[in-house]
């Protein structure tokens, strides 16, 4: 089952935002975010049941998204954020 999952990403000063996880194979071009007019970035992804690790991507740089579910652990121990999806 597939839903869509918004994220919102509290980078005003930031010139591009990306999200990449194990939804898009890490590629951190593949989800660019559109900012809004209060200056956060969203996008909306559709996401199958389960657990999914991300990060956002601001203008180049890995970072943690504060609002996640959780934060987990990848494959070579660097901290991620988690998404559920029910």
């Amino acid at each position: 089952m597939v839903k869509p999952i918004p994220f919102v990403c509290h980078a005003v000063e930031a010139q591009t935002v990306c999200i990449m996880g194990d939804f898009n194979d890490w590629n951190p071009a593949s989800h660019r975010m559109r900012r809004q007019h209060d200056g956060v970035w969203r996008v909306e992804l559709p996401l199958c049941h389960g657990h999914h690790h991300y990060l956002f991507v601001i203008d180049g740089q890995p970072a943690l998204d504060p609002q996640a579910n959780g934060v987990a652990r990848n494959e070579r121990n660097e901290k991620v954020s988690l998404v559920a999806v029910s």
